[in-house]
Parts: C-alpha cells; sequence; structure tokens
C-alpha cells in the first residue's frame, strides 16, 4: 500500500497506527513484518514519508544525487557533524582521511588493548553472580575503547559518560523540550572546549593515537582545519559510543531469552562473528536514519516533494524477505547475511570495523567466563525511545 495512501481514509488510519506503535521498541519485528507487508513506502502527512522495504531504502540511501543528509540532524552542534552531516562533493573528501584511520586491519591491531578492556569490566561482578549488565558493562565499555583510540587516560572515562549523555539523553526522563535542548546546547559547546584544549596538547606533543593523526592528516595537500577536527571529535563522541552500547543491551537481553543460541556461544565460538551479523540485523539498534528530498519525486509509486524527509526504516529493512530468506528466524549459521545494520551508500557507517570488533569481542570474553545466565528474576526490560537499547538489563548466574 504506497502511493496515494495518504489520501484514503483506511490507509491514513492504518499508516498512523503503524507509526504510533513503531515508537515502542520493546518488540518491533512484527511491527515491521506490518510496514512490509501492508505499505513498504509511505507518505503519512506532509513532510514525511517512511521507507521500509529494503529496495527502497537502498534507492533512498545510495542515491545522494537525490537525497541529502546535511541539515537533518542537529544535537547541540553549531557545524555540520562530519562525516555523516557532509554531502558530496565534499563527502568523499573527508572519507579518503577517515576511512584509512578504521580500516579492519587497523581494529584488529586494537584487539589486545580491547579484550583487556571488556575484561576490567567482568573482573568487577563476575564472582557476584549477577550484574546491572547496561550501567556495569554496555554503557562504559565502549567508552572506554574510546579513551584508548584517543591516548586518554582511563580517568577520563566519567567526563566522556557525561557529555555522551548530556547530548544523547539531555535532561535524562524529563519531557521539557525547552529544557532539553538547553542542556544540549550547553553540552555541545563543552564538547568542542573539551576535545580544542587536548587538540592543543596534541599539537604541542604528538602522540601514537587517533588524534594527533586528524591534526596531520592531508588530502591532495590540504590539511584538516581545527574546527572540521573539532567536528570530527564532535560525531567521535555521539555516534561511536551509544551504537554499541545498545548494541549489548539487545543482543544480551535477546540471548538471555534464548538458551540455545547462548549456549552456542559458549559452545562454538567460532559462531561469534556469524551471530553478530545475525543480531544487528535483528535486532538493528539503530532504528532509521533520515535524508532529505532534494527534489520532487516517486519512490516505489509513493509521490514525495522536495524537502520531504524520507525515514528509512533499517530495521524493516533487514527483515524483508526479498533480500533475506526467513527473515524471522534468528540463524546463526546463514551462509549470507547482506543486513544493513550500519546503513548503506556514502554514509555507510564510519566505525562499523571497529564496532564489530568490539562486539565480538564482548561476546567471546563473556562467554568464555559466564556460559550460562539470564535474565535477573522479576526484570521488565525498559526501551526507551530513541536508539533501541535496554535501559535496565540485570542479569544473574
Amino acid at each position: 500500500m504506497a502511493g496515494d495512501a495518504e489520501f484514503d481514509g483506511s490507509a491514513a488510519m492504518l499508516s498512523q497506527d503503524l507509526l504510533a506503535d513503531l515508537f515502542d521498541l520493546a518488540e518491533p519485528q512484527p511491527k515491521y513484518r506490518r510496514l512490509l507487508e501492508e505499505c513498504p513506502v509511505l507518505r503519512p502527512a506532509d513532510g514525511m514519508v517512511v521507507v521500509s522495504s529494503r529496495s527502497a531504502a537502498d534507492s533512498v540511501l545510495r542515491q545522494s544525487t537525490d537525497y541529502r543528509a546535511g541539515g537533518i540532524v542537529n544535537l547541540g552542534n553549531t557545524r555540520p557533524l562530519i562525516p555523516l552531516s557532509i554531502d558530496p562533493p565534499d563527502h568523499r573528501t573527508y572519507r579518503k582521511i577517515l576511512d584509512p584511520l578504521f580500516t579492519p586491519k587497523k581494529m584488529e591491531a586494537m584487539e589486545a588493548d580491547i579484550t583487556a578492556r571488556v575484561n576490567r569490566f567482568i573482573d568487577a561482578f563476575v564472582d557476584r553472580g549477577a550484574c546491572h549488565f547496561t550501567d556495569e558493562l554496555a554503557v562504559p565499555f565502549p567508552s572506554s575503547v574510546f579513551l584508548g583510540l584517543m591516548g586518554l587516560p582511563w580517568e577520563e572515562l566519567p567526563t566522556f559518560l557525561r557529555l555522551k549523555d548530556g547530548i544523547l539523553r539531555p535532561g535524562g526522563d524529563s519531557d521539557d523540550a525547552e529544557e532539553r535542548m538547553r542542556i544540549q546546547n550547553e553540552t555541545g559547546q563543552e564538547i568542542y572546549a573539551y576535545f580544542n584544549a587536548i587538540l592543543d596538547e596534541r599539537a604541542g606533543q604528538p602522540r601514537d593515537d587517533i588524534l594527533t593523526e586528524l591534526l596531520n592528516a592531508e588530502v591532495d595537500g590540504d590539511r584538516l582545519t581545527r574546527e572540521e577536527v573539532l567536528d570530527i571529535c564532535f560525531l567521535f563522541l555521539i555516534a561511536g559510543l551509544d551504537t554499541v552500547t545498545d548494541s549489548l543491551t539487545c543482543f544480551y537481553a535477546f540471548l538471555a531469552q534464548h538458551p540455545t543460541h547462548r549456549a552456542r556461544m559458549s559452545e562454538d565460538p567460532q559462531v561469534i562473528p556469524k551471530a553478530v551479523e545475525e543480531l544487528l540485523r535483528w535486532e538493528t539498534p539503530v532504528t532509521s536514519v533520515f535524508r532529505g528530498a532534494l527534489a520532487d519525486g516517486d519512490l516505489e509509486g509513493c509521490p514525495y516533494k522536495a524537502g520531504d524527509i524520507m525515514s528509512v526504516s533499517l530495521g524493516a529493512a533487514n527483515l524483508d524477505p526479498a533480500v533475506i530468506e526467513d527473515p524471522f528466524e534468528v540463524d546463526f549459521d546463514r551462509a549470507t547475511n547482506p543486513h544493513i545494520a550500519f546503513g548503506g551508500g556514502i554514509h555507510r557507517c564510519l566505525g562499523s570495523h571497529l564496532a564489530r570488533r568490539e562486539l565480538r569481542v564482548t561476546l567471546r570474553e563473556w562467554h568464555r567466563r559466564i556460559p550460562d545466565y539470564e535474565l535477573a528474576p522479576g526484570i521488565e526490560l525498559r526501551f526507551p525511545m530513541g536508539l533501541r537499547s535496554v535501559e535496565n538489563l540485570q542479569l544473574v548466574w
């Protein structure tokens, strides 16, 4: 159901019902199925198009001449986030600088450091027989990895976590939009100042870390300006930390409730890389990404207008039976798994290789030390709005 769906009364009611349901992230897969079956591309209201089918998602994500990424994300930043909010032709220049910093080979070189960091957190609770997984591992661990990547000491971990939350969770559970925006904007200025001071130190005393590499990086003989480096650091802080946290909470919530899949991790660690891909597909913590239409057009029978925001549901696209066989089964032995949990096209996630490394190492080390676990008795998992995550995951063993 697409095309003129917004003008059909019953379709409009269906679309509003579906969109309201999508804000409940506890079990989104049945809702994604409805989107795929009943309205794979839908313009439920002026200014918004919801894209669910994989073919339509690929069209939006890969056609940078028809859809823009710039000017959509506002998270307390005063300038565009590099490279997330940069469109061609400048986007290619930035990726030429940044992609070599996050190659699989470079991330493999971090294996020992990532392993040591995750075990440091597990050490703190393994003998207790229980943990608040979200607070004690999923939240601090990715930030600690970035400390190593940036050459910063462990003591900076509370600062990283506070700045991240000030952008992504301003005001906690407050529904005061004005107050949340104030906190977000103030935190944004603090992030710029925080990294600017560190970059001043690196300019005087270079180190073997990514911040020094950014200061010295060149493309076609030109170096990045200080503002450009700060814009990259801003994105690193908010994009590189929370998505791994969210993935870990979703992964472990699933595994704690599915003993057969959990046992595979302990009995056959070789399955972990494929299990990571399958859980990324099934859980898809970054549920949607957004693009702006540059001109009037038509997407698989659904007309849209210049300026419309295209909400691409990565979660639904990852369950499209046109691409994935038996998409509503979690299968760690899939021969192929072309999911788009990291997005697609030129703006595909810069840190995907690092994220995969963190997820694989965590699953390997955890199941080596804690092979059998379950949800804490009586716990009712809470999935907040935004990125898909479990804010109160508690495990016992």
